[in-house]
């Protein structure tokens, strides 16, 4: 299994804050059936601004004591890069990091609270140069979940959006979770990934989620999300199911 979204090397943002943390999230994702997992700090939130070099060697460290240590345990870097409005300067600097190597897929963060006016503008800047964004747990986002065709709206127009585990097994709350299986079932979701930062309440719930996912929705759409998530990291094309809106029930009230 191969996780593409994690916060998992020590010290660097609001996951493992420890080398001891972070090898002790590195044997749950072995024993949760993780054999690859990307490490993507937060770049540009507000809070936190990782630098890739920084990043490159913190993932080298980190892998060589997960191989004195025993962890079969692949770990590649990247990161959660929040939209803003100077991401093709630091694309063109170098100073971005791609989920694979051959820099075409970007993970990218809306805010909480709302989508910025001009996403969808950088979107299309972004795939003009042959770079494909992911928009991360799109399920967390307010506008979202108040208007899930919100991010229709994106998809349809060649992003891929990643839905995090936790939320699908309910970790965030029922809101979220019931819209995680909308998103899923509407064709807005194409990967799944822990967004992991600790070994406690933000930990992977992957095995879980997907042993969920196989069980509404089969086999098949299990296999495809862990087909997507090697794609990504491999930079080669994803085979995408078509999109469709997703229909909300109307609340009906009483008279009285």
């Amino acid at each position: 299994m191969i996780d593409i979204h994690s916060h998992i090397l020590p010290g660097i943002d609001d996951g493992a804050r420890s080398l001891e943390d972070a090898l002790a999230m590195a044997r749950i994702a072995i024993a949760e059936g993780i054999t690859h997992i990307a490490a993507t700090p937060h770049y540009k939130n507000g809070k936190f601004d990782s630098k890739k070099q920084t990043i490159l060697e913190a993932v080298a460290t980190l892998q060589n004591e997960c191989d004195a240590r025993g962890i079969d345990l692949t770990v590649f870097p990247g990161q959660e890069v929040r939209i803003h409005g100077e991401i093709m300067e630091g694309i063109e600097k170098e100073e971005v990091l791609f989920a694979d190597e051959s820099n075409r897929y970007l993970l990218i963060e809306f805010p909480t609270m709302s989508i910025p006016h001009y996403a969808e503008s950088l979107f299309f800047q972004l795939q003009q140069q042959g770079i494909i964004p992911i928009i991360v747990h799109p399920e967390r986002n307010r506008e979202i979940i108040e208007n899930p065709n919100r991010l229709l709206e994106f998809v349809e127009k060649g992003a891929l959006a990643q839905l995090t585990a936790s939320s699908y097994v309910g970790v965030f709350g029922k809101e979220i979770q019931k819209l995680s299986s909308q998103l899923i079932a509407a064709n807005l979701v194409h990967v799944l990934a822990s967004d992991a930062h600790n070994t406690r309440g933000r930990s992977f719930h992957m095995k879980e989620a997907f042993e969920k996912l196989a069980r509404e929705f089969g086999d098949e759409k299990a296999s495809y999300f862990q087909d997507n998530a090697k794609h990504i990291i491999n930079g080669d094309t994803l085979l995408l199911d078509s999109p469709t809106e997703v229909r909300k029930k109307k609340k009906i009230f009483g008279l009285f």
